[in-house]
């Protein structure tokens, strides 16, 4: 079977039973199982459907029945159970992804008593009071091995459909045992994640629930995230499970969850800019540094720095530096800014440095990073002190997720010692650096170290999500919208607080994904109307173009006291993109008279002037602006046109001549053809027209289309209309030249 078929029939069951329309859910159903010749699953479909028949049939006769909803609901959770269990039987039959190549190659690889597995991994650590878990974990073969057990548990829990509650509980053991070193048990916690996107299970979630109250912090972090991605994949049928809303709300009653969920919420959506943030660096940013990167090591004298310190003043000469590239250190320090923010800087830089042999391991794509992991011993002398500091240095780093500080070590196994020794002195003086930062702020806001675990764990499953060899294989979740605000179950919790509701949404509104905020915007105007949040859903209409219901906003956000001139003139500026100069020239009129000496705003009322043919109007308004500020070259080119217009054909002339000798576009040289031609000056036009119709960027079909428009105001000014096609097919000659 075709799996973008199955892919449509599944999404539409899980759809009607989310709308509660059980019969065309049961018809697609039965399709499935009699099409792919399941008949294991025959008589549980044959069961359910009689089931729904009699509540129908009593639903019909009026039979009353206190309990009928109860047990509609659990029909409809049997129902969804049924349909997961053939969905995932068909995709294990046809399925090519390598997700169901590893499941079917792992069938004889269950663990049959959990129990007693979770119980010898935890004996590794405890062989010995007098060897700690790290001198254990180090031993490079009990290591290996140990690492291989727990890779096994990793892909049991991946490839569980439903756990059992032996399982379950074997599992919520090893999360708190505090013999198991941390990052296995974050390990598991990925595991968990994928197995609950694969098959929805009640007790998935309950574990990722009680993880979420673990004392470490790589855990807790990594099960919400986790426990966030499923809430928003499985939302639809939420409703039908009681317990797990019934848990989130007793959570949401904890001012930590709520700002935890908020920042979560934020570094999904940030992640999403991490394409764009990347064609920046390599477009902008980059090749600048490039231009300059020869002598800077000598012009910033970087062997005294290292030595020194960087001091907390900028050092004047920089400014010498930069002058080649005086937009670079703005870039530099944007850059800076947006790495301390939490951005996704280094995904372009370690997106090379996939392809050692650690990651084709599928699952070291979700190993955290950890000094006593066997591979790095694998692959480095962790007794040469020179490797030892250089690692340790790297695993502190809060700016690099947990899949780049392994290619980092991979990258680095090949250099010479005395270069080794170099970079490890870089390191260790970045590090103290960002180590006294992250401990101020700590201090200040212990929330950060939750906020710099979670925002590396979203890195790593971006990494494996983008760059995986095989990534087609899997749903990319960073495709989803991530609009937790409109789903039911978080989407509730969220509206319940306005304050982090519109902190989500100003967030948007900063990164211009306009259409999500002024979502929130709206939800948000339910329980208090203001002026400003009008004005902020208008100005996300007018950025995606929809000037009628931004216009909207704006005049309800003018029955508030509220920046009104800043107003006044949004609402002109849809006007005249809704064709209604007239209107647009009354609000502009009405800014002035707050706000006189406004150039902009003189410019806007010239512009809607000259919309409404008032051409007399209109210079004089541009004349004053030229007036009030002498050196404004704006103002040249509607002063030539409107004088053009009027029939002031010599005034036209002088400002185009202007413009021409200063930076003229293709409208200039056409105009200024225009005004030759008026003039009497045939030839001297058609130089002009040569001119504009060449200039790079604009074809013959389109200059013709600006012609046309042209023509009437042509005719006006005395040309005559037998010699327009004459006009026009020299110029064709003259182009073939």
């Amino acid at each position: 079977m075709m799996l973008q078929e199955l892919n449509k029939k599944y999404s539409t069951i899980t759809g009607n039973l989310s709308a509660r329309r059980l019969k065309p859910a049961f018809d697609l159903i039965g399709e499935l199982i009699s099409e792919n010749s399941l008949g294991e699953y025959l008589d549980e479909y044959r069961s359910l459907e009689e089931t729904y028949h009699y509540m129908l049939k009593y639903t019909i006769e009026g039979i009353r029945d206190p309990e009928r909803q109860k047990v509609y609901h659990k029909l409809i959770v049997s129902v969804y159970a049924l349909s997961d269990k053939v969905n995932e039987a068909v995709r294990l039959k046809f399925s090519p992804s390598v997700e169901y190549e590893k499941k079917r190659n792992f069938k004889d690889k269950f663990i049959q008593n959990i129990s007693r597995y979770i119980a010898e991994l935890e004996d590794f650590y405890l062989k010995d009071d007098s060897i700690s878990p790290e001198d254990e974990a180090s031993s490079p073969n009990a290591a290996r091995e140990h690492q291989e057990k727990m890779r096994r548990l990793f892909y049991h829990v991946w490839f569980s459909d439903k756990l059992t509650s032996e399982e379950a509980d074997a599992l919520r053991t090893f999360l708190l045992s505090p013999a198991v070193l941390v990052p296995y048990k974050s390990f598991i916690i990925s595991a968990l994640m994928l197995s609950l996107q694969r098959f929805f299970d009640n007790e998935k979630f309950s574990i990722l629930f009680d993880a979420y109250d673990s004392q470490d912090s790589e855990v807790n972090q990594r099960a919400l995230v986790s426990l966030l991605i499923n809430l928003y994949n499985y939302d639809e049928r939420m409703q039908f499970h009681p317990s797990l809303t019934g848990r989130l709300k007793m959570l949401n009653e904890n001012v930590t969850f709520k700002s935890n969920i908020e920042r979560i919420i934020v570094q999904f959506i940030r992640s999403k800019e991490t394409e764009k943030l990347q064609k920046r660096i390599r477009d902008e940013i980059l090749p600048e540094m490039i231009k300059i990167s020869p002598n800077l090591k000598d012009k910033i004298n970087l062997d005294s720095l290292m030595e020194e310190g960087l001091s907390e003043d900028k050092n004047p000469d920089w400014e010498e530096i930069f002058k080649d590239s005086p937009g670079l250190l703005n870039k530099m320090e944007e850059f800076s800014e947006l790495q301390m923010e939490g951005a996704d800087v280094f995904m372009g830089s370690f997106a090379m440095l996939k392809s050692f042999p650690f990651y084709n391991e599928m699952s070291n794509w979700f190993m955290p990073f950890f000094t006593e992991n066997p591979d790095i011993a694998g692959v480095l002398d962790l007794s040469d002190s020179i490797n030892k500091q250089m690692i340790d240095a790297i695993g502190k780093a809060p700016i690099l997720c947990n899949s780049d500080k392994y290619s980092f070590c991979f990258s680095i196994q090949s250099l010479p010692q005395e270069n080794r020794e170099f970079l490890t002195q870089g390191i260790n003086a970045e590090m103290d650096q960002l180590k006294e930062l992250e401990a101020d702020e700590v201090v200040v806001d212990p929330a950060k170290k939750n906020e710099f675990i979670s925002n590396q764990y979203i890195q790593d499953l971006y990494r494996f999500f983008k760059l995986f060899p095989r990534k087609g294989d899997f749903q990319d979740i960073f495709n989803w919208r991530f609009d937790f605000h409109n789903k039911e179950a978080l989407g509730d919790i969220l509206k319940e607080d306005p304050k982090v509701l519109r902190n989500i949404g100003e967030y948007y509104f900063a990164k211009n994904q306009y259409d999500e905020a002024a979502e929130i915007f709206s939800h948000l105007l339910k329980p208090e109307k203001t002026g400003e949040l009008y004005q902020k859903i208008a100005y996300c209409y007018q950025k995606d173009g929809n000037f009628e219901k931004a216009l909207e906003g704006y005049l309800k956000a003018d029955l508030y006291d509220i920046n009104r001139t800043w107003n006044l003139k949004k609402i002109a500026l849809c006007y005249r993109n809704l064709k209604q100069p007239d209107k647009a020239l009354e609000y502009y009129r009405e800014a002035e008279k707050a706000d006189p000496d406004n150039l902009n705003n003189q410019l806007n009322i010239g512009h809607s002037l000259l919309e409404l043919d008032e051409f007399e109007e209109a210079l004089k308004v541009y004349f004053k602006v030229e007036y009030l500020a002498p050196g404004n070259k704006k103002v040249w080119r509607p002063i030539a046109w409107c004088s053009f217009l009027s029939g002031k054909k010599e005034q036209a002339e002088k400002y185009f001549l202007q413009l021409i000798a200063d930076v003229p576009n293709k409208h200039d040289f056409m105009n200024m053809g225009h005004v030759q031609w008026s003039l009497g000056n045939r030839k001297e036009a058609l130089e002009y027209y040569q001119k504009s119709i060449t200039k790079e960027g604009f074809s013959e079909a389109e200059f013709l289309e600006v012609f046309e428009e042209d023509l009437p105001h042509l005719l006006k000014q005395g040309i005559e209309s037998e010699d327009v096609p004459i006009m026009l097919d020299q110029l064709r000659y003259f182009i073939e030249e």
